[in-house]
């Protein structure tokens, strides 16, 4: 959980924390996997967002990935060949809901800087961040349409619809396209767009304007809206099962994994 240097980073990758001038940094670090995140790097997320709730000096957080190219590239795809049932799935989801629901309650505002892609699981990640800045031609999305043959839990998708609408979903999970975020300025999923050298400055200025604010107010505003969004989440252990039992999941990761086009059956 504490900084380390690229050289000391294993191969498994890790999620590092720092903290400076009341702002914390959680940094995915696996660049030469797009960040794609190990169950290390999950449990180094969940570790890092206990440090930050027991923190009372840090009045920010900030989510960002190591090397300029992604933010977080979903869950590392080799994790999947040992599922064997659609229970694996359920099991996967719940857990992964776990570290998701550790970002989204957070009391202090977070922010996610997104360079180059937020894909599936990075894009949960990004999407219970307060807020969203990024380079030009960051991309967001959940390809598994075309990719593994999964699905995603109501509670993310309850997440994404709430903030891009229904019809994005739609094109982002049916379509399976990678949007970029010049397209996802106007519904507010991104705040803001910086170029790479300008980012920095950028960042900078959020976190100086969310440390001057009422933090019992920021805290008790973010409860409140994840308590609303609550409401909303059904029951889909059913669909889950579905997906990940499927003949088409197992084809989706033999085919993700071995780098070649999936053969999708449907059954």
């Amino acid at each position: 959980m504490t900084s380390e240097s690229s050289e000391t980073i294993p191969a498994e990758g890790a999620t590092t924390l720092t903290i400076s001038d009341a702002v914390a940094h959680i940094t995915f670090d696996r660049p030469r996997a797009r960040n794609a995140m190990t169950w290390a790097m999950y449990d180094g997320l969940a570790m890092a967002c206990e440090a930050i709730a027991a923190n009372p000096a840090v009045r920010v957080a900030v989510l960002r990935g190591a090397g300029g190219k992604a933010f977080v590239a979903g869950t590392d795809i080799e994790q999947f060949k040992a599922f064997e049932s659609g229970k694996d799935g359920i099991q996967y989801e719940a857990k992964i809901a776990t570290y998701v629901a550790a970002v989204a309650r957070l009391s202090v505002p977070t922010i996610a800087v997104v360079e180059g892609w937020a894909v599936g699981g990075g894009m949960a990640l990004a999407s219970v961040c307060d807020f969203r800045i990024t380079t030009p031609g960051a991309r967001f999305g959940v390809p598994i349409a075309r990719t593994l043959g999964n699905c995603l839990s109501t509670g993310n998708l309850g997440v994404l619809t709430a903030l891009l609408g229904p019809s994005m979903v739609r094109r982002m999970l049916l379509l399976a396209e990678m949007v970029p975020a010049e397209e996802l300025v106007a519904n507010g999923y991104v705040q803001e767009i910086a170029a790479a050298e300008d980012l920095d400055a950028v960042l900078e200025r959020y976190t100086t304007q969310l440390r001057g604010h009422a933090p019992i107010t920021m805290a008790v505003t973010k409860q409140a809206l994840i308590r609303l969004l609550e409401t909303v989440t059904a029951e889909d252990e059913d669909l889950v099962k579905r997906a990940y039992g499927s003949h088409d999941f197992h084809e989706g990761v033999d085919a993700f994994v071995n780098k070649r086009a999936p053969q999708w059956q449907a059954r």
